[in-house]
């Protein structure tokens, strides 16, 4: 088990908001904390500490009038921990090799591969065949509907029609290097994680996995490690002492000490 960083940039900024309340249309949301400082900042300290394999997440869509200053602070924050970070949103085979060539490690891919609800097999293999296999990473993010997990796109705020089982991951897993899981109704609410969803996450065998979303104390940490079995990576961000969180980050670190998977 092992902590992965996170950078979110909406409307320039880096940010933690709350997952559920992003909307395109005026390019709102929930703000739990919006950083004085840049992404090249956040990309530095993750680099100076040695803390790889996260992720900057683009959080505007392509016709936001914030989208550039968006995508700009997330270039720069990969060029300034070269390999060491993952870049997601918006992400398509015509523009996957940009964000790797600015030094990103993975590309991370949702909307692209989901189309119209369902999964595009000719756009999952189109990009696989553009970055190779072992440089993608599908983010599965997901919210309850009817009893069960959906994976949503469009940052979050569309349904698809494929709900999130242990058979689809098995199968998905061939496509990919890792998946990302943002737990969408808990996500940025700091109120503890989603037990039902992180216990299906476990049954994956040999796949690198990180969750995010409601991990809002040590005691939701504890709680991850156990019901994910100790191989479930975690990102952590609205309760971060990084964030303006009461979790401090060299805590969470002693506490996942020799417990990486």
């Amino acid at each position: 088990m092992k902590f992965r960083p996170c950078i979110d940039i909406h409307n320039g900024k880096v940010k933690q908001i709350v997952g559920g309340s992003l909307r395109d249309t005026q390019d709102q949301a929930v703000e739990n904390f919006v950083s004085k400082q840049d992404a090249a900042f956040f990309a530095e300290f993750y680099r100076s500490r040695g803390i790889d394999g996260g992720h900057v997440i683009l959080l505007n869509a392509k016709k936001s009038v914030f989208y550039d200053q968006t995508k700009t602070q997330a270039l720069e924050a990969l060029a300034a921990f070269p390999g060491g970070l993952q870049a997601g949103g918006g992400i398509t085979s015509e523009n996957a090799a940009e964000f790797l060539d600015a030094g990103a490690s993975h590309v991370i891919v949702t909307s692209y591969v989901f189309n119209g609800g369902q999964i595009s097999y000719e756009n999952l293999e189109k990009i696989e065949r553009e970055v190779g296999k072992e440089r993608l990473t599908l983010d599965l993010s997901c919210r309850k509907r009817l009893g069960e997990y959906y994976i949503v796109t469009n940052r979050w705020q569309t349904y698809t029609d494929v709900p999130l089982t242990l058979p689809l991951l098995q199968e998905l897993s061939s496509h990919c290097d890792e998946f990302l899981i943002h737990a969408v109704d808990v996500e940025g609410k700091a109120r503890g994680i989603e037990v039902p969803l992180v216990r299906l996450l476990a049954e994956l065998e040999d796949v690198p996995v990180t969750y995010a979303g409601g991990v809002g104390s040590f005691q939701d940490l504890e709680q991850l490690k156990t019901e994910g079995k100790g191989k479930i990576d975690v990102t952590i961000g609205s309760a971060l002492d990084l964030f303006g969180g009461n979790m401090a980050l060299d805590q969470v670190l002693e506490r996942l000490r020799g417990n990486k998977s």
